[in-house]
């Protein structure tokens, strides 16, 4: 069965990117641009994994992280936050928000994959205990 993976990011190259690498890893991708459309996105194409930027122009990933580990039918869905904030406390911040993973922007393919693959492994874990 095919993972699906849902990509938040407002930002139309980013988004793209990610969602081409991930179609050509051969995962089934729902691309969102706007942050107040995540939830739903997610409860319509129920991810096996969200790719989060946290700085959207409407809505703060932090909140939209949040609000998905609050939803029962999704509070088990691994997210990978990505964002170009990358300051002191940062990555602590967005993990405490319920990010399971954490990559700061630019992005490269390599590092963007294996962090995929761990969460998509971890959720194989998670889902079969």
């Amino acid at each position: 069965m095919t993972k699906r993976i849902l990509v938040v990011e407002d930002n139309d190259l980013n988004r793209k990117l990610f969602c081409d690498v991930l179609q050509a890893s051969g995962f089934s991708v729902e691309p969102v641009a706007d942050g107040k459309l995540a939830i739903e996105a997610a409860r319509a194409f129920y991810p096996n994994l969200v790719v989060m930027d946290i700085q959207l122009q409407d809505v703060s990933g932090l909140d939209l992280i949040a609000m998905l580990k609050c939803d029962n039918d999704l509070a088990k869905v691994p997210v990978l936050a990505v964002t170009a904030y990358a300051g002191k406390g940062d990555e602590e911040r967005i993990r405490e928000s319920g990010a399971e993973g954490y990559l700061s922007k630019p992005v490269s393919i390599g590092p963007f994959m294996a962090a995929v693959r761990g969460l998509m492994d971890s959720d194989q874990q998670q889902l079969s205990a």
